[in-house]
């Protein structure tokens, strides 16, 4: 039977198939008031105190600081980000640093997400972290992420990480939630590959260092990084 299009391709719609491939996570699921309250950045102590005492209790799972998000949306937009990459360690502070976030409050108040992510939090080195373009089941390209600037690294270890994205491509395409998808994955020091999210093909999803998405799809484009400046 032929998998359903959906829209939106939060954790919580693909975790159950994937999980070996990915952190571990927990989920909150958030009532509709609690949804209006995380639209509103409410943070009172006493409205806010069921919803917190949740997420606590999903962050007991996993020791040391933890990275909190909606199921859809990463609060990039907050100072906490900025500075810290998301980490947080009470429930309290992941609150706040979610109700900080303007894409978070929009997402909330658009009903974009039903629940709430608690995963362990991991100090990401940018120049692992690649996009890749996944095209009718098929590793089309890849590109590098965060485009701050060009990595020595990468021109030694590229040819390795396509070929190991390739081959991750091919043992998950069957569990693909479509098979022409964005993934978004990270490199480990010991190069495992962890599974961070999939998003839509096309508009409005960033391609990077594609910087368009006409172009022929059926052929295999590679690894695209940013070159050593002349």
């Amino acid at each position: 039977m032929k998998k359903k299009e959906t829209t939106h391709y939060g954790i919580s719609s693909w975790y159950s198939t994937l999980a070996d491939y990915t952190f571990p996570t927990t989920f909150v699921k958030l009532k509709d008031t609690e949804l209006d309250m995380l639209a509103n950045g409410i943070t009172e102590e006493s409205e806010v105190y069921n919803i917190v005492n949740r997420i606590s209790k999903a962050q007991h799972g996993f020791s040391g600081n933890t990275f909190v998000f909606a199921d859809t949306i990463v609060p990039t937009d907050t100072e906490r980000f900025a500075f810290k990459k998301g980490a947080v360690y009470s429930a309290t502070s992941a609150w706040r640093n979610l109700t900080e976030s303007t894409k978070i409050r929009t997402a909330a108040k658009n009903r974009e997400f039903e629940c709430i992510c608690v995963r362990p939090f991991r100090n990401m080195t940018n120049y692992r972290e690649f996009r890749l373009f996944i095209f009718e089941g098929k590793l089309a390209l890849m590109s590098q992420y965060w485009q701050t600037r060009h990595y020595h690294r990468l021109d030694i270890k590229k040819d390795f990480y396509w070929a190991e994205a390739e081959e991750l491509v091919d043992e998950i395409s069957w569990l693909l939630p479509v098979q022409t998808i964005v993934l978004d994955i990270y490199f480990t020091s010991k190069d495992q590959i962890i599974l961070i999210d999939f998003n839509k093909w096309g508009k409005p999803t960033d391609p990077l260092l594609v910087q368009s998405w006409d172009m022929d799809w059926n052929n295999e484009h590679g690894i695209k990084i940013i070159p050593l400046s002349e």
